[in-house]
């Protein structure tokens, strides 16, 4: 008993540090590309003989804007062909791949073969289910099975791999990754049904992979 409230804080200390994670990875690069613009636009400042400390408005508004017009310019890019050549060049460079994959991964509005899916699959026990995770839909080299992911609880970033054959697999169709991941911190405090804000529901409600595959047009 004496150790609840410790273990209680400890917790909920680590699903505060692995909720503020990804906002605070994604506030630190901003900041950082800010601060490159905003040095640039203070040495233009210098060379056309404007002192910045003088004009600090001024200079947050050049600042500013140079930097939402970098942004832009970039989505433009991105829209181009010179993007592929470009990556065409970063592949080159070893473990970019994967860091770009994994990078993907927290983008929620990934399609097709690299489409990430909440699955169900066959427990450890004799009985019961396990939610897991599946990055990708590429059959795997067993025919006609596939690869999926069972993360740990509360750090998420080690798990097991498993090739499970697509007639075990049943997809939660409205569940996202950002859900399992609610789910994995929560250690089980919250039910999945709570975290998708869904009625619990029998295993043949679930599609099968296979009849998803289907559906979706997959071979």
């Amino acid at each position: 008993m004496k150790n609840k409230p410790l273990k209680h804080f400890t917790q909920t200390v680590l699903q505060g540090l692995f909720g503020l994670l990804p906002i605070t990875i994604f506030v630190v690069l901003i900041l950082w590309m800010y601060g490159k613009v905003d040095m640039l636009v203070g040495w233009v400042f210098t060379s056309v003989g404007f002192t910045p400390e003088h004009h600090k408005f001024l200079w947050f508004l050049l600042a500013l804007g140079s930097f939402v017009l970098l942004l832009y310019f970039m989505g433009l890019l991105i829209k181009t062909r010179l993007i592929g050549y470009f990556e065409a060049l970063m592949t080159r460079l070893p473990g970019y791949k994967t860091i770009k994959d994994l990078i993907n991964i927290f983008n929620s509005s990934k399609e097709g073969e690299n489409r990430v899916l909440v699955v169900v699959i066959k427990g450890f026990a004799k009985e019961g289910y396990n939610i897991g995770l599946m990055y990708s839909q590429k059959e795997s080299i067993i025919k006609d099975h596939y690869t999926v992911t069972l993360s740990m609880s509360p750090i998420p970033n080690g798990g097991y791999m498993f090739e499970v054959h697509k007639e075990n697999i049943f997809v939660i169709e409205e569940a996202t990754f950002d859900d399992n991941l609610q789910y994995l911190l929560s250690m089980g405090v919250k039910s999945f049904a709570e975290v998708i804000k869904s009625d619990p529901k029998p295993l043949d409600a679930l599609p099968c992979l296979d009849a998803w595959l289907t559906a979706h047009k997959y071979s």
